[in-house]
């Protein structure tokens, strides 16, 4: 990450904290772009980059002759769906102490369902990292990664690395980082497999994310599958005319 980016995510990170809060989170608008530069020492041209992204998420919505009006009902939501959010800071925002209860590290041949996904032959070789994630030491989430060996560029990856936020991984051993994910969304019902993973009862519906991660160019570089169990999380989308 260069120096700019680097400036860029901690003023969103420190905008953001302000808002929830701190001394903007009594207001109903921030103040100008010129008078938050000058506040940040930074050029006005960033924080307005900044300002953008926030708007994006919804955090905030600017309307020329209105201002920048800080949306509270949007931050008073605890996950949200479209937004990737770490496992274990997804726990922790829903209130309960995250933790992993099993981990599974393994190379194998794709199939051919996989392959098509991450548009790679069936005799390439995947990487799969098999979890489950949990909140107060009750299964929460098991998630299943999978990415093509040969994106690793470095002589001597450390899996044990992969034990962490599998995209610390990707953007060490591979270098690349993960821009954009398309999630399909749906209910199953919990099978055998699943009961045990997620210590559930046959037959519950979850919520089920069959999720393919894409580079700035485009390129699928991973793909999850995600379970989550039952009364745990509140899943939220924001949706926005466009």
């Amino acid at each position: 990450m260069s120096e700019k980016q680097q400036l860029y995510k901690t003023i969103i990170e420190q905008l953001l904290n302000e808002i929830q809060t701190g001394k903007y989170s009594k207001l109903q608008k921030l103040p100008p772009e010129v008078e938050i530069a000058e506040d940040y020492g930074v050029s006005r041209t960033l924080i307005r980059d900044c300002l953008m992204t926030l708007e994006q998420e919804g955090i905030i919505t600017r309307k020329l002759g209105v201002g920048t009006v800080i949306n509270k009902h949007v931050l008073d939501v605890v996950t949200r769906m479209d937004l990737e959010v770490e496992f274990f800071d997804m726990v922790a925002q829903a209130g309960y102490k995250p933790g992993i209860a099993f981990i599974n590290i393994n190379e194998a041949v794709t199939d051919e369902a996989v392959a098509k996904k991450l548009l790679i032959n069936k005799s390439d070789l995947l990487v799969s990292v098999e979890k489950v994630i949990t909140a107060d030491g009750k299964p929460a989430i098991y998630c299943t990664d999978y990415f093509p060996k040969k994106l690793i560029t470095h002589k001597s990856p450390d899996y044990e690395m992969l034990k962490k936020p599998i995209f610390d991984f990707l953007k060490k051993f591979c270098n690349l980082e993960v821009y954009m994910d398309l999630t399909e969304v749906k209910a199953i019902n919990v099978d055998k497999t699943l009961a045990e993973k997620l210590d559930a009862k046959e037959g519950t519906p979850i919520i089920f994310m069959d999720e393919i991660g894409y580079s700035f160019k485009g390129k699928p570089i991973l793909h999850s599958k995600e379970y989550y169990a039952d009364g745990i999380f509140k899943q939220t989308v924001l949706r926005k005319k466009i």
